[in-house]
């Protein structure tokens, strides 16, 4: 959930501001592109590893979540000042290790009846359809309606962060959340980073300029792997016995 501050701090900037960067969501695509497909590669590796050496699985899925954490705020700071030859290298590691993290749920995805490998391209279908109404709709809003929808999103997200800590918390004491709720919290949460797809396209062009592309496309980057991440949790929720 990197992706709330991040998403938070965009807002911040772009509120009240023109166009800066007409062209920045079109310069980041290849980048959001390449990170996704890191991501896969990742994912791909993270599965391999809990396939032939699951006890393995979670002392490096523990390093790799904490390196991820440590790159995503060095990463985002480099790219922001413009130093792009050093944040790429950074970010191409975060979307593997972005990969590798998210391979738990995609195992459990995997292994769960009426999802497979089906659900999983259900959820990279919901994101690809998302992303196309997403650039009709974002690229059209008002500034009114745009201000209005991102500062709903944004507190939709922050709401929905403290929920997923307390789950957390309360999964460390053994007390797991029943079905119903779990498909509510997951289908909020697709519906909030849809709404956070369409806030994009109005942020980032008021946020980054258009050599300013690398942390536009990993504003972009969150958005999705979180949408992909409850789509599949929501499948999971709904197939659960």
């Amino acid at each position: 959930m990197s992706n709330t501050s991040n998403f938070r701090e965009a807002m911040r900037q772009a509120q009240g501001q023109a166009l800066i960067g007409p062209n920045v969501v079109a310069n980041a695509l290849p980048f959001l592109g390449g990170g996704l497909a890191l991501t896969a590669l990742g994912t791909y590796g993270g599965v391999r590893v809990l396939d032939s050496n699951p006890s393995l699985f979670m002392p490096t899925f523990i390093g790799a979540l904490v390196l991820q954490l440590i790159l995503f705020f060095v990463a985002r700071g480099v790219a922001e000042q413009g130093k792009n030859a050093v944040a790429l290298p950074l970010l191409a590691t975060y979307g593997l290790l972005s990969g590798y993290t998210l391979s738990g749920i995609v195992y459990v995805a995997l292994g769960t009846a009426g999802v497979g490998m089906q659900g999983i391209g259900i959820a990279a279908l919901g994101c690809g359809a998302t992303f196309v109404a997403a650039r009709q709709i974002g690229s059209n809003l008002s500034d009114k309606d745009g201000i209005a929808l991102a500062q709903t999103v944004r507190l939709g997200i922050i709401a929905l962060f403290v929920v997923l800590i307390g789950q957390l918390i309360f999964a460390l004491f053994g007390v797991f959340t029943p079905q119903p709720i779990e498909i509510a919290i997951s289908g909020i949460g697709v519906l909030l980073f849809v709404g956070a797809a369409v806030v994009d396209f109005y942020v980032l062009p008021r946020t980054y300029r258009d050599d300013q592309y690398l942390p536009a496309a990993l504003s972009m980057y969150l958005t999705y792997i979180n949408l992909f991440i409850f789509i599949l949790r929501l499948l999971i929720a709904i197939n659960r016995d």
